[in-house]
């Protein structure tokens, strides 16, 4: 059986500057990490209130592990039931789900509900299956959600409205920044800030594993990586120059760091990043076929 959807109401406070409604409630079509990072940024960083949350699934395991990381919530039995206490639907299931999910929610969808998907791959014209609504979004989020750090990607349909934008906008600047692109480019969105936290993290324990290696104990060396990570990027966002300008700026003739970069480059670090990237574009692709 497929798991398919928690339901949290969130509702708006009502003199609320970002959106015009005043009585939004947002319901998840899927339980995943992105829905419980979303969920968790909207009841604990913005004006949005959670009311007892309401759920769905058919999994009693994964009901109850969700129940237990947001106390009060209320298991409801149906997607109906979803719909019929939701205006605003995210759909949060893998994308080989989505046809079954979006097969689920057709019979009582309505004009009323706005419906944004974070399915890597599931396109607005498979979306519009759902004839009983044309308000559609596509968005691709990522994990830095969890702790409101994340950047989400969203793309409207030609008749969205400016509302149902300001909407889905103001839903996921709750948990970090947001940034309009065509559809086109969802895919290119989900290979490199969809997949991209994966390559941080790796990146990350590279460095520590080779603090390690030069003689470093572990912990110490985890800090000087973190933290060398948190200063670099606030170094480009604080100067505004690109990360070529920079790294040129630390990178004496025949210096340590001239050394260490050239032993990247010998091993094609470069071109790997970039080649994680484009693959993982071409398999969102691919999921959406």
């Amino acid at each position: 059986m497929v798991r398919l959807a928690f339901c949290f109401c969130l509702v708006r406070e009502q003199n609320s500057q970002v959106l015009s409604m005043s009585d939004i409630k947002i319901g998840f079509a899927g339980a995943g990490r992105m829905a419980q990072a979303i969920g968790e940024g909207l009841a604990g960083k913005t004006g949005f209130l959670a009311a007892p949350a309401r759920f769905f699934d058919p999994a009693d395991k994964a009901a109850e592990l969700f129940a237990k990381g947001h106390p009060g919530t209320v298991r409801v039995e149906s997607l109906q039931k979803l719909c019929d206490d939701c205006n605003v639907l995210i759909l949060a299931v893998k994308p080989q789900v989505m046809p079954r999910v979006i097969a689920g929610l057709a019979r009582h969808v309505a004009s009323s509900h706005v419906v944004i998907s974070i399915a890597a791959g599931t396109t607005l014209a498979e979306l519009s299956a759902l004839r009983g609504t044309s308000r559609l979004v596509r968005v691709m989020p990522n994990t830095p959600c969890l702790i409101g750090e994340g950047i989400s990607a969203l793309a409207f349909t030609e008749s969205t409205s400016e509302e149902d934008k300001r909407i889905a906008r103001a839903i996921f600047q709750s948990v970090g920044e947001t940034i309009d692109v065509p559809e086109t480019q969802l895919d290119g969105v989900t290979g490199l800030s969809g997949c991209g936290p994966a390559w941080v993290f790796t990146f990350v324990e590279s460095l520590i594993d080779g603090g390690v290696l030069a003689g470093l104990p572990r912990d110490v060396a985890q800090q000087l990586a973190l933290q060398t990570i948190r200063g670099s990027i606030a170094l480009i966002a604080a100067t505004g120059k690109s990360p070529a300008e920079l790294r040129g700026e630390v990178t004496s003739p025949g210096g340590t760091t001239i050394a260490g970069l050239a032993a990247l480059e010998r091993a094609g670090f470069r071109g790997a990043v970039m080649d994680a990237v484009s693959t993982a574009a071409r398999r969102a692709r691919e999921l959406g076929r």
